[in-house]
C-alpha cells in the first residue's frame, strides 16, 4: 500500500506525501521541548571542584553553573545569587592558571593546601599563597563562605 499523495494546488508540482497538521504541530513541540529540556531537570555544566586538606576537617565542593553545590558528597544543595556569580567569576578567572597547571609549593606555615579543577586544567596552592595572587584569596574566601553558608559547615 502506497502512502497518500497530495497535489499542490498552486503549482502542478508531482504529489507529496499529506501530513496531518496536528501531527506536525506534535513533532513541532517535541522538537522544542527537547531544544530547552523543558521539564527534563537538565542540569548545567559544573564550573569547577575545589578540594581543601590540612589541618583540621578537609572540604570537597562541587558548584554547578545551574545555581547549585554539592558539598563534601552530599545532595546538591541551591547556591545564593551572590556566591553564584562569585563562583563564575573565579573559574574565569582561575582559567589561564588551570590551563598552565599552575601548582605553587606549600610553604613552611601554611594551614590549608586546595586544588580547583575546572573544565581546562587545575590549580593547586598553599593558603599563603593568596598573599601574592588576589584570585588563590578569592578563592579561599569562597571555599569559606560556602562552607558555613549553603552547606551548613564549621570551620
Amino acid at each position: 500500500m502506497s502512502p497518500r499523495t497530495c497535489t499542490n494546488a498552486r503549482t502542478s508540482a508531482s504529489p507529496r506525501p499529506c501530513t496531518n497538521p496536528r501531527a506536525r504541530a506534535l513533532g513541532a513541540i517535541l522538537v522544542a521541548a527537547l531544544l530547552t529540556g523543558c521539564g527534563l531537570n537538565v542540569q548545567g555544566a559544573d564550573l569547577f571542584l575545589l578540594t581543601r586538606t590540612g589541618q583540621g576537617r578537609p572540604l570537597t565542593l562541587v558548584v554547578n553553573d545551574s545555581g547549585t553545590i554539592r558539598c563534601d558528597g552530599a545532595a546538591a544543595k541551591s547556591l545564593p545569587d551572590s556566591l553564584l556569580i562569585q563562583a563564575r567569576a573565579l573559574a574565569s578567572d582561575l582559567d589561564k592558571d588551570a590551563r598552565a597547571k599552575l601548582r605553587v609549593p606549600v610553604g613552611a606555615n601554611s594551614v590549608f593546601s586546595y586544588t580547583i579543577k575546572l573544565e581546562n586544567g587545575s590549580v593547586t596552592f598553599p593558603d599563603t599563597a593568596a598573599r601574592q595572587r588576589h584570585e588563590l584569596a578569592e578563592a579561599e574566601l569562597f571555599a569559606a563562605q560556602a562552607a558555613q553558608g549553603p552547606c551548613g559547615l564549621r570551620g
